[in-house]
C-alpha cells in the first residue's frame, strides 16, 4: 500500500513556550492525515455518521525523534498496515520538509464503532473495498 501524505505548517498555537511543537499536536496532524486519506477515497466523516458508523482511536504507539518548530512545514504520512473487519492499523510519520528529518512516527489502530451505542461494528463493505485498493 502506498503512502498518503498531507502538508501542514506549524503555527504559534501548535507550540509550547519554547517554540517547539507541543507533543500532543503531532497526534492532531496524524488525525488530519488519516481523515484526508479517507476523503481521497471518497469517504466523508459526515456520510459515515449518517450510516451510524464512526472511527475511534483504539490505541497508539508513538516515538518522538526530533522537534518541529514554529513556521516549519511538515509532511504527515499515513499508510494502511492492516485492515480487519472492524479496525484499521496505520503507520504514520511526521517529517520536517526543510530538513527531511523525522520528527515522530506512530502506529495507530482505529476501530469502527456504532455511533449509537459506541460498540464495535463491521467496517462497511464498500469502505473495506476502497481501502484494499490502496
Amino acid at each position: 500500500m502506498d503512502n498518503f501524505e498531507i502538508r501542514c505548517r506549524v503555527y504559534f498555537e501548535d507550540t509550547d513556550a519554547g517554540g517547539i511543537v507541543y507533543y500532543v499536536n503531532y497526534l492532531k496532524y496524524m488525525e488530519r492525515s488519516r481523515t484526508d486519506l479517507l476523503r481521497s477515497l471518497g469517504i466523508e466523516q459526515h456520510s459515515l455518521l449518517e450510516q451510524n458508523v464512526m472511527f475511534v482511536v483504539h490505541s497508539s504507539s508513538i516515538n518522538y525523534r526530533s522537534p518541529a518548530r514554529l513556521d516549519d512545514e511538515l509532511k504527515v504520512t499515513a499508510i494502511v498496515k492492516k485492515l480487519t473487519k472492524v479496525a484499521i492499523i496505520f503507520i504514520q510519520q511526521v517529517v520536517n520538509c526543510r530538513t527531511n528529518v523525522l520528527c515522530c512516527e506512530a502506529e495507530v489502530k482505529v476501530a469502527c464503532v456504532s455511533s449509537i451505542n459506541m460498540r464495535p461494528t463491521m467496517i462497511p463493505t464498500s469502505l473495506q473495498q476502497k481501502i484494499q485498493l490502496l
